[in-house]
């Protein structure tokens, strides 16, 4: 680092040991081809309800099954990342995302559409925590929330390749190939199985009983108690948003919608995402490792909540796309404080399967959100659906005042301190 000059402050890229860039760059890559996968759903959701006469209570509820059963791939894969290695795991879990993706272009009825989003959101779930283990356990702690927030930038590049290749290829084809793109990240696997190596952090703690383990995370259960009420109240406020985003602005206004035909719906998304999400992500990163994470964290939700209701209320596409990058900006950036807190607040022996616990969990709890939103929507239009939205960011700050600081946290196992070790 630069002498004289804070570490916070001196981050530089070229820094990095070879290792530590590869660990980020698979972690962010599987994170953001997540992202391409499983916002591809919410990117043709109104082409499937028109293909498979679905209700916007059905199609909601279609996304909240595959909430679920991202709980349950987070719980199994952050398991097995505690017990197996957090490279073995993230290349598992991409693999299992990207296959079952692409199953569903096979499709014949809703049932068979059902299953294949569940299987994926299994793999889905998987991916957050052992990518968010694995970079934790390889970057120092002053510079973590940075190198988080880059992982966590990938979700935002996702969704807008998810845009553009959605957009190209249903000009051309039906949805069943905007699924069969879903396989491409698959490829990545190869890579990341010979070229990321396993934390010394992990490899040291490996040795761990089980038994030791779990009594580790009974002694956090209050952190991982708080931290999941928070994600599971902001999740619910993403979820019910940004499924319904794209069908809010493509329905017809006698609908409730804006009416933008297909182009102008891509250009939206592409431009919500990178002006709005990416740079959400990137700057918690760094607000966190200046500011501390508990405060970064209850403002990004505080000004969440806040954005949505001038989203809401706008009427002209110039003010829509500035209150959604808004909301994007905030409602999505306090996702990487997850990630830190989550990361920093539960030892080396059961931080995989603590952060699948608070994030997935989470994920499953605010699976209701998107079947919420569009019953309510139902009623009186989705703008007005969307404030329950605003209400589940509101809570979730209100809940993160609770939450312990953890800014400068040096990781521990039961053996005590542990030091990074040397990565090849």
């Amino acid at each position: 680092m630069n002498e004289g000059v804070p570490e916070w402050q001196a981050f530089r890229w070229t820094a990095a040991t070879a290792a530590q860039r590869r660990v980020v760059l698979a972690a962010g890559l599987g994170w953001m081809l997540d992202a391409f996968d499983v916002m591809l759903y919410s990117i043709v959701l109104a082409t499937l309800m028109r293909a498979f006469g679905m209700s916007r209570a059905t199609a909601g509820a279609l996304n909240a099954l595959t909430l679920v059963s991202s709980a349950l791939g987070g719980l199994l894969f952050g398991f097995l990342a505690d017990r197996f290695g957090r490279r073995r795991m993230l290349s598992a879990s991409i693999l299992f995302y990207s296959v079952f993706t692409f199953a569903c272009g096979f499709s014949t009825t809703i049932a068979a559409l059902a299953i294949f989003r569940f299987l994926l959101g299994l793999g889905m779930g998987g991916e957050w925590n052992t990518g968010a283990a694995l970079v934790a356990e390889t970057w120092p702690a002053a510079l973590r929330g940075r190198a988080l927030g880059i992982v966590q930038s990938g979700w935002a590049v996702g969704y807008a390749l998810s845009a553009i290749a959605a957009g190209l290829i249903l000009a051309h084809a039906n949805w069943r190939w905007v699924f069969f793109a879903g396989i491409l990240p698959a490829g990545v696997v190869l890579w990341i199985q010979h070229r990321v190596p396993e934390p010394p952090l992990w490899r040291n703690a490996r040795a761990a009983a089980p038994a030791q383990s779990l009594g580790a995370l009974r002694r956090s259960w209050r952190s991982l108690v708080v931290l999941t009420l928070a994600n599971t109240l902001g999740m619910f406020g993403w979820w019910g948003l940004f499924t319904w985003i794209p069908a809010y602005l493509v329905l017809p206004a006698s609908e409730g919608g804006h009416g933008f035909h297909l182009l102008g719906l891509t250009g939206f998304l592409v431009t919500l995402n990178l002006a709005g999400m990416l740079p959400g992500y990137l700057l918690f990163g760094a607000a966190a490792d200046r500011f501390g994470r508990r405060a970064a964290f209850s403002v990004y939700l505080t000004a969440a909540a806040a954005s949505v209701p001038l989203l809401a209320g706008a009427r002209q596409p110039a003010f829509i796309l500035l209150f959604a990058c808004l909301a994007a900006f905030f409602g999505t950036g306090f996702f990487t404080g997850s990630a830190i807190l989550g990361a920093e607040l539960f030892p080396t022996e059961t931080r995989a399967t603590a952060l699948g616990i608070s994030y997935n969990v989470a994920r499953g709890l605010s699976a209701l959100a998107p079947a919420i939103i569009g019953a309510l929507s139902m009623r009186r239009g989705l703008a007005w659906a969307f404030g329950a939205s605003a209400a589940a960011f509101a809570g979730a700050a209100l809940v993160s005042l609770f939450l312990p600081e953890t800014r400068g946290a040096e990781f521990e196992s039961r053996c005590g301190p542990e030091l990074p070790g040397k990565l090849q």
